[in-house]
Formats: C-alpha cells, sequence, structure tokens
C-alpha cells in the first residue's frame, strides 16, 4: 500500500496500536531534546524512575530559556542540568551555544528519526524530514527511559506548494498565510505534510520557519521531504552520513489536503495577539513601529539573519525604534561573522543579543508602554513580550528589517528590489566541539542541586466522586502564558513547583491561588481551545499542586490535554456548549469520577441541582492513568 512519509515513519517505529486516525498508538522515540525551563522537572522526573542511563539514541539537554543569570537559581539549575546530563548519557549544550531547535537542526535531526521535545516547538526538525513533536516533560522522561510515547494517531495533511515566492515574500509568509486561512485550532490532531514543485524551491532553514511556527495550528507536527535541499544542508552541516532519501509513495493517499500558490503571496503579519490574526503588510502601513526583534527559533537562521543583514548594511535603523538581533546559535554568528555582516548589524544601529531565546519568552527585551513590536517569532500572546498592553506583530526577517529601518510599516510595494536570496556555504564551521558529550560510564558523576530544586511531590489518586467549587473561569484561547506566564522572575522557579505555584493565573485573576488554597481544591472552567501555546507542563504541574481536580472545557490543545492527564487532572468536555454559560465562579461542582468511561458521558450537578452532562476523550490507558493520580505513579505501580 502506497504511504506517505507521515506513514512510512509511524509505520517503522509503532509499538503499540493500529495506524488509524484517533485511535491510540505508542511510538519508539530515537531522539529527545529538553530546554532548561523545562528540562530540570523532566530530569528530576527522570531520576525518579531509577534508570541509569537513557535508552535513546540520541537525548540532548539544551540551556536557552533563562540564561539570565539574576541570583542563584539560574546558575544552580544549569549546574544540576549538566551533572544530571553526565551522569544519565545525555548530550549538554551549555547556556549561550544557542536555541534548541536551531542547534538540533544544525547538529542532530535526522531524516526519519522521532524526535520528541519538552518544547512545543520541537517540530522545527521537520525541515529535515524527522517526525518531530513537542510534549510534556514527563513524556520525554519517559522516553528517555525508553517507553513508548502514547499520542492519537494523527491524520495526515497533504499541503501542495505550488510556484515560488516572489519579491520579499518569505517562508514566514507561508505559514502565516496557512494560520490565516485554518486559525490556531485548525491543526488539532493532524501532521502537516508539504509536497509539490514548490517545495523543492525551499531550503531546509526555509522549511523549518514553517514546520516550526506550524505548532501555532495545533498541530501534532509538520514535514517536509528529504530530498537533494536535505542533501545540500545536512552535507553543510558537515553531516553527509546522516542523510537519507525520504519521499512519499507515488499514490499515497491523505486525510485532507491544502493548496498554496506561492507565487501570490505577499508579505503578511499576525496582528495582536494571536498568530492567526493575518493581515498584509500594507494594510499596516503607516502604523509605527517602536520595537523590532529579529530571531527566536522561528527565524534565527544564518539565512534569515544574512537576509536582515544584507538589507541593513550600511544604512541606520531609525532612532526611535529599538532594534534587536537574536541569532539562533554560535555556528550562526560564525557564519555572519566571516562575511562581515556582523559588523554590519552593529553598525546599522541594532543591538545583538546572545544566541538564547531572549525576548520571545519575555526574558529581557520588553517594549515600551503600549508600544509596537514587530518580531519575527512565533507567539504574540497578550504579555507574553514582558508588556501587558503591548502590540506585537510576528512578521518575517524582510518586514522586521523594513521597519527597522523606516520606524513604520510601509507598503511594500515602496521597498525597491528584494535582496538575492542567500544560499547556504558548501561548507559551514562547526561547533560540535562545543556541545559536553557524556562519558561512557557516567554512574560515578555527582549530581549537584541548588536550595531552589524541589523534588516532585507524590500526587493522590482521583478520588471516586470529586465536589468542589469552580475557582476560576475563563473563555476561549487560554493560553499556557495565562495559567503559569514566563518572564525572568517566574522561570527562574521551573524546578520549584510549591514556589511557582504562587503564579498560576497571576496575570488572569491576582486572586486565584488565595481562593484554591483557602478552599484546599477546586474545578476550572474554560472555553474552546484551552491550554494553547508553550509545552510547559508547569502550566498542569502548578494548578495540580494548587488542588485542582478537574478542567471543564469545550475542547483543549493537545500537549496541554497530555500534560493534564499526566499529572492526573481529569479533563472533561461539555457536551452541550451552551452548558458553559449555566456554570459560575464560585459554584459548587459535584463530579462522579467513578462513574467516568473513555469517551462516555457523566452528569455533573451543581448545588443548586442543575445537571451538566460532561464527556471525554481518554482511551481507556489514559483513564487509568488520570486515577492513579498521574503518569508517574501509574508507571511506578506498572513496574511494581
Amino acid at each position: 500500500m502506497a504511504q506517505s512519509i507521515t506513514q512510512k515513519i509511524l509505520a517503522a517505529h509503532l509499538v503499540t496500536g493500529d495506524l488509524v486516525p484517533g485511535s491510540e498508538i505508542g511510538l519508539r522515540i530515537d531522539q529527545t531534546l529538553t530546554q532548561d525551563a523545562t528540562g530540570t522537572m523532566a530530569y528530576l522526573q527522570f531520576e525518579a524512575m531509577g534508570v541509569p542511563r537513557v535508552k535513546t539514541d540520541l537525548s540532548v539537554s539544551y540551556v536557552d530559556h533563562n540564561t539570565l543569570q539574576m541570583g542563584f537559581r539560574n546558575p544552580d539549575d544549569h549546574r544540576y542540568l549538566r551533572t544530571v546530563a553526565a551522569r544519565h548519557g545525555v548530550v549538554f549544550s551549555p547556556p549561550g551555544l544557542g536555541i534548541c531547535h536551531q542547534l538540533h537542526l544544525e547538529n542532530f535531526a535526522k531524516p526519519g528519526a522521532t524526535l520528541i521535545g519538552s518544547d512545543s516547538h520541537t517540530p522545527t526538525a521537520g525541515g529535515v524530514g524527522s517526525l518531530a513533536m513537542g510534549a510534556g516533560g514527563l513524556s520525554v522522561a519517559l522516553a528517555m527511559a525508553g517507553e513508548a510515547y502514547v499520542i492519537p494517531c494523527p491524520k495526515v495533511v497533504r499541503v501542495v506548494l505550488t510556484g515560488a515566492l516572489t519579491g520579499f515574500a518569505s517562508a514566514k509568509d507561508i505559514i502565516l498565510h496557512l494560520l490565516g486561512e485554518l486559525t490556531v485550532k485548525g491543526g488539532v490532531g493532524r501532521v502537516f505534510e508539504y509536497a509539490g514543485p514548490g517545495a523543492a524551491t525551499l531550503s531546509v532553514p526555509e522549511r523549518a520557519v514553517i514546520t516550526n511556527m506550524g505548532a501555532e495550528l495545533g498541530a501534532t507536527t509538520s514535514i517536509f521531504p528529504s530530498d537533494d535541499r536535505t542533501r545540500e544542508f545536512l552535507h553543510a552541516m558537515g553531516r553527509p552520513d546522516d542523510f537519507a532519501e525520504l519521499l512519499p509513495d507515488e499514490g499515497a493517499s491523505y486525510d485532507e489536503e491544502v493548496v498554496i500558490d506561492l507565487s501570490k503571496l505577499e508579505p503578511l503579519a499576525a496582528a495582536p495577539h494571536m498568530p492567526d490574526k493575518r493581515v498584509s503588510v500594507r494594510e499596516i502601513a503607516g502604523l509605527k513601529v517602536d520595537q523590532v526583534c529579529i530571531g527566536s527559533c522561528t527565524n534565527s537562521s544564518y539565512l534569515d539573519l544574512k537576509t536582515a543583514a544584507l538589507m541593513l548594511k550600511g544604512k541606520k535603523v531609525a532612532t526611535d525604534t529599538d532594534t534587536f538581533i537574536s541569532p539562533g546559535s554560535k555556528q550562526v554568528m560564525k557564519m555572519l561573522a566571516r562575511e562581515g555582516l556582523v559588523e554590519a548589524l552593529l553598525d546599522s544601529g541594532a543591538r545583538v543579543l546572545e544566541c538564547t531565546c531572549g525576548p520571545c519568552i519575555g526574558m529581557g527585551g520588553s517594549p515600551v508602554s503600549g508600544g509596537v513590536s514587530a518580531r519575527t517569532y512565533n507567539r504574540n500572546f497578550e504579555g507574553r513580550s514582558g508588556t501587558k498592553d503591548a502590540k506585537v506583530y510576528l512578521v518575517s526577517p524582510q518586514t522586521a528589517a523594513m521597519a527597522a529601518l523606516r520606524g513604520e510599516f510601509t507598503d511594500p510595494a515602496t521597498w525597491g528590489d528584494a535582496p538575492q536570496k542567500p544560499e547556504l556555504p558548501a561548507e559551514a564551521p562547526s561547533i560540535r566541539d562545543m556541545f559536553i558529550f557524556p562519558p561512557e560510564d557516567g554512574s560515578q558523576v555527582a549530581v549537584m542541586r541548588g536550595p531552589n530544586i524541589v523534588a516532585l511531590e507524590d500526587f493522590d489518586p482521583l478520588p471516586d466522586s470529586i465536589t468542589a467549587k469552580i475557582l476560576l473561569k475563563v473563555e476561549d484561547n487560554i493560553t499556557t502564558d495565562h495559567i503559569l506566564p514566563a518572564g525572568a522572575e517566574i522561570t527562574a522557579l521551573r524546578s520549584n513547583i510549591p514556589a511557582i505555584s504562587n503564579h498560576v493565573f497571576g496575570r488572569v485573576d491576582e486572586e486565584f491561588v488565595a481562593r484554591i488554597r483557602a478552599e484546599g481544591q477546586g474545578i476550572i472552567v474554560g472555553g474552546e481551545n484551552y491550554g494553547q501555546g508553550s509545552s510547559r507542563e508547569h502550566a498542569a504541574l502548578g494548578p495540580r499542586h494548587l488542588g485542582v481536580k478537574a478542567v471543564v472545557v469545550k475542547s483543549l490543545a493537545r500537549i496541554h490535554r497530555a500534560n493534564l492527564v499526566n499529572f492526573g487532572i481529569l479533563p472533561l468536555f461539555f457536551v452541550n456548549a451552551e452548558d458553559y454559560d449555566k456554570l459560575a465562579l464560585g459554584e459548587e461542582l459535584t463530579i462522579p469520577a467513578t462513574e467516568v468511561t473513555p469517551t462516555g458521558i457523566v452528569e455533573a450537578v451543581t448545588a443548586s441541582g442543575t445537571r451538566i452532562p460532561l464527556t471525554n476523550d481518554l482511551s481507556p490507558a489514559e483513564l487509568d492513568i488520570v486515577r492513579a493520580g498521574g503518569l508517574l505513579n501509574f508507571v511506578k505501580n506498572k513496574r511494581g
């Protein structure tokens, strides 16, 4: 039977289940990655399993999110990550070496490999034909311990690219176009597999822009073929032996199809405060831009930054437009430096930052009050920049560079001739020697822990019946940034769940933590797409620590749903969407937990007697996990 690329990889890694969309499957995982904002908890969970050494082909621990070493917390976490990696056979990427997704693409991602990472933008590696998925830290820890990664089998959407990009249109505009067409919920339960003659015109870094930001569709992942462009990239990265051709079979079937004519695309932007609020740049011409940020895991490659540097070379950025450049890796910096382009960026008046996530997660670089920021990043959620009333627009490096020069958005028709698209050099300077590879035997390595590193607590099993008050009611598209924000102050507490839990929903309802601490337990009610955005499992761990027993919503984002299950919070859905309006903040709700069956319906009852039918999409195994109080309890029980 003819197979798509996705089906080939799934079939080659299938451990349990059948490849029927929606059914539960378990996959063997070849590679894992973590980053420091989620990695400390993932490795604490791995240690709790008692497995001496990782069982994957490769696991890498990157430090790229919270490199601001203010006080002891972050340096202590980095030391813990370095030593725990050495003990258990994990490659360590130290602070400043680069952003995990850019580094993994350059150094480790392989066609046909499965990769899960404790970061939602792990699908970046799909640019080289890897089936790469974001996951919660506990799922990653279990994969490192040799357990299968369990997900609903996704549908496969064939995205046919025709034509070729023209003018100032870029790969970023392809994914912004798709987001505008399908919305941030349009990819749930789907893999987007790119094909067509237009795909062959895109380099691997361009493809990686699309697969990276495909996460904003809510997709399981996105993937490109491994073809001659992949061969060129891997050769340039000094990894020719990692190349393997991976193409769909002729006549392969797909569940859905989307066609995009690249020649018709123009520079686009995502308007505040959601990545699917697509507008053309010409529509917002004349809007003053207070800040420009170029970089992040989406657009920080050599090709992206060379494009921006050539546009800025010999010119000055507007004096009232703060401009930041965040290179994706030290390799990118070295490539730009040997062409004199770092000097071009500096001479333009831009600020060149360390090779880290930086302003993308509110780690410095916040805009002015009420300011407009043009960013080449992947998310523009309200407050994510660190300035709650900022207006963040997501754009390409070309659009960002022009906004920096002119101090405002302008019609691309006035930009002149587009610069020639850069090509990768035949050979790029290697930075492989800067990674810290583990010893053959790490059993004698001492794992160093600071006082802010707190072991994961034991959670109680699900009670037979939940009777608790609704202590928070929120609307649609609540993100993990709403649930547990990023930023320097809060992210520094990522290895201390009791401390970080004080910030749960702090930017949504400042009284929530006090209410639930007073009650001891509670229920959260939400709307559509609850938990979209980052993979941070702290957005489930924090509420679980505080006593959240169940989340009752209209729909859930994929990774957050998995994290709720992983930590024993019961995820339930309204059978009738209008019942959302029948539940009020502070109202007591009783849920007969013992009556919950996979995909079945139970009736919850309010204190006033209103009956609300609720359902779920749990598999039998997932329900067992929730009943056990979470996945770690479940695995410990299974192993005896």
